[in-house]
């Protein structure tokens, strides 16, 4: 098995995260980090691990879950008994020799151990100390568990996202544990920035709800301007229109004239240049106000060809149109193809895994796959001796003990 110093340096080399986290948020910041070279050592619970790792199916031959595989290499495992006093103990010989303390506990839960951010600093001077909680460490859900569901819904998202005439929808996707993740790695990157200048540590607090508040972006700017409470709009936008799904002869595609120029584009190529010069339509202003027409006349206008010829037709005259794929169609894209966005990577029981590449692309300092997902303990031993210089009597006195 490579290490660190057999790889190529990435921006991050010589950084080490100690990772208290599972799951997705943290696991997803972390994996990050160490796509751009930090050393991640991943605590997990002995005989237990990550709760993804039992996630599935789908699992990789040998039993790996694909859920824990989407968030967990570049890192190293280390099985660490952490409610044990010598597990807790073994927690604080690896800070002294850590960059960045990240975990996702329940509020509180280092605190109770003795290691509150003020013992942190003095174990480990210039430590930056992350948390991703559900609701952050202060105000009254501050003790709540966090659940990307249970986010989604008071963060505001569901209530614009579904069928106009539906019920609330929630992301196809973890939105809220994966933005607290992005945005729990952004705070950590620039917190070793800051310690570069002044050498002091930082202590950072992420919630999934302030995330997913974030998250709504210019939707909470269009209500906190205009006092009115946004609405459903299936595939549409509340600020645009057209800018939405359209129903072409043969299936769906995406479809957007996202200024007035546009829209004249779309006209004069469809042969409609009475629509530019309609006061109903000539404006973007004036489609929002008649919205259901614009969507009435264009679902009639491009049900007469295939999307294929629109998609075409967008690309030639320079207006946006896309391909509505499903996961196959999205991996043949031979643009998707070109930023090579699957990578495959050797696994120790899975002879070969399919991963989504890094979208960190920086061609001068390239991210790699160091390390595959790791086995359960798969470095226990390893980050043992090499950064404790424990021994081998040591280890095996640790394992005889339950630690790990």
């Amino acid at each position: 098995m490579t290490t660190p110093e057999t790889q190529q340096q990435g921006l991050l080399d010589g950084i080490r995260i100690i990772d208290l986290t599972r799951v997705l948020a943290g696991p997803y910041c972390t994996m990050m980090l160490g796509d751009l070279g930090a050393d991640v050592i991943k605590l997990e619970m002995p005989g237990m691990g990550d709760d993804t790792r039992s996630w599935g199916p789908p699992f990789a031959e040998g039993g790996e879950s694909a859920y824990f595989i989407s968030a967990n290499r570049n890192k190293r495992s280390v099985t660490l008994n952490l409610k044990s006093e010598q597990g807790q103990g073994l927690l604080k010989d690896l800070i002294k020799e850590g960059d960045v303390l990240i975990d996702n506990f329940r509020t509180g839960t280092l605190a109770r151990w003795g290691l509150d951010y003020e013992t942190l600093q003095q174990i480990r001077p210039g430590l930056i100390y992350c948390t991703i909680t559900g609701y952050g460490y202060t105000g009254p859900y501050k003790d709540r568990p966090g659940y990307d569901f249970m986010v989604q819904a008071m963060g505001g998202f569901m209530s614009v996202t579904g069928p106009v005439d539906g019920e609330p929808t929630r992301s196809g996707i973890a939105l809220a544990d994966l933005g607290a993740g992005i945005f729990a790695s952004n705070a950590i990157l620039a917190a070793l920035f800051a310690r570069e200048r002044t050498g002091q540590g930082q202590r950072i607090d992420i919630s999934l709800l302030d995330a997913q508040v974030a998250l709504m972006s210019y939707v909470a700017s269009n209500y906190l301007i205009s006092g009115d409470l946004p609405q459903r709009f299936g595939n549409g936008h509340p600020n645009i229109v057209p800018y939405q799904t359209f129903k072409a002869r043969d299936q769906h595609f995406a479809f957007a004239a996202g200024n007035d120029g546009q829209w004249a584009k779309l006209c004069r190529a469809v042969n409609r240049p009475e629509w530019i010069e309609d006061e109903q339509f000539a404006t973007n202003a004036a489609r929002l106000a008649n919205r259901e027409q614009v969507v009435v006349m264009l679902n009639e206008l491009f049900g007469s060809r295939d999307a294929k010829e629109w998609m075409e037709m967008c690309e030639e005259i320079g207006i946006p149109a896309a391909p509505i794929n499903n996961l196959e169609q999205l991996f043949a894209d031979p643009q998707v193809q070109a930023r090579k966005l699957r990578i495959e990577s050797p696994h120790p029981t899975a002879g070969t895994i399919s991963m989504v590449a890094s979208p960190l692309n920086v061609p001068t300092s390239p991210t790699q796959v160091r390390f595959p997902p790791p086995l359960l303990g798969q470095h226990t031993e390893e980050v043992l001796k090499s950064i404790l210089n424990y021994d081998d009597g040591q280890i095996r006195e640790l394992r005889e003990a339950g630690v790990i």
